[in-house]
C-alpha cells in the first residue's frame, strides 16, 4: 500500500506601508510572479519564523526599510491551485515605515514608489492586492474587483514558481 504524501501549506505576508499622509509604498517587480506589476513588499515565511519575523524580514530584503507592524488587514486563502492542488494561505499587515529611506533589491524589484491613494486604482495591481487596496480605500472607485483565482502566480507575493 502506497503511503501518500502530506501537502503543506504555503504561508505569504505582504506589508501594506503607510505613511500619514495615506500614501502607501509599492513596488514594481522585474521577476515573476508579477512582473511589470505594482505590489505590496512580502514574501513567504520559512519554516520555522514566525509571521513578524518574516514580515519584518522581508521587508527590509526589499525595500531596505524598518516597519512597526500595525494590524492584520485581510486573509486571503487559495484552495486547489495548479496542477498539485497547492493550498496558499497569504496575510496582509498594515505597517508603518520608521525609516523612510528605500534601499531595494534591484534583483526582484525596479522601482518603489509612495502613491497617493487617489492614484492606486488607474495602477497595473495584481487581483489580490487591488482587493486589499479597496478593503483600506473603500472611498475610490475600483473597477476589475474579482475575488482571488485559481492563478497563484498573480497571486502570491515571493513564490517564484508552483511547487
Amino acid at each position: 500500500m502506497e503511503k501518500s504524501l502530506q501537502k503543506q501549506i504555503k504561508t505569504s505576508v505582504v506589508a501594506c506601508i503607510m505613511d500619514e499622509e495615506q500614501r502607501i509604498l509599492l513596488t514594481r517587480r522585474n521577476i515573476p510572479p508579477f512582473f511589470g506589476q505594482w505590489v505590496m513588499p512580502g514574501g513567504k515565511i520559512d519554516h520555522g519564523e514566525s509571521i513578524e519575523s518574516a514580515l519584518l524580514r522581508e521587508v527590509k530584503e526589499e525595500v531596505g526599510l524598518q516597519v512597526e507592524i500595525d494590524k492584520l488587514v485581510d486573509i486571503y486563502e487559495h484552495l486547489a491551485i495548479g496542477h498539485k492542488n497547492d493550498h496558499y494561505i497569504i496575510l496582509y499587515y498594515r505597517a508603518k515605515a520608521l525609516n523612510f529611506e528605500l534601499n531595494l533589491n534591484h534583483d526582484e524589484l525596479s522601482e518603489a514608489i509612495w502613491f497617493s491613494h487617489h492614484q492606486l486604482p488607474t495602477l497595473d495591481i495584481p487581483p489580490g492586492c487591488r482587493q486589499v487596496l479597496a478593503h483600506l480605500f473603500p472611498e475610490l472607485a475600483w473597477s476589475g474587483l474579482e475575488p482571488p483565482g485559481d492563478d497563484a502566480d498573480r497571486e502570491i507575493p515571493g513564490v517564484n514558481s508552483l511547487h
